[in-house]
């Protein structure tokens, strides 16, 4: 693959432990519909997109040096 990025921006990822969690949930007698996974795992990735965008906010105002042009 020539793009990448981190495990927790991958839709699949997210996909895939939801859809784990909606089977422990539904052996303990919860139902998640599959619907309710997809939009869940879509939740998810735009969460930790915006987490991440206020951590970079946060990590170059709190920042100690400066940025340079080299």
């Amino acid at each position: 693959m020539e793009n990448s990025k981190a495990w927790y921006q991958s839709k699949a990822v997210w996909g895939g432990l939801i859809a784990v969690l909606a089977s422990v949930l539904q052996a303990r007698g919860m139902e998640v519909s599959p619907v309710a996974q997809g939009d869940l795992a879509e939740a998810g990735t735009s969460l930790v997109g915006a987490v991440g965008g206020l951590l970079a906010v946060y990590g170059r105002l709190s920042a100690k040096t400066s940025i340079t042009g080299n």
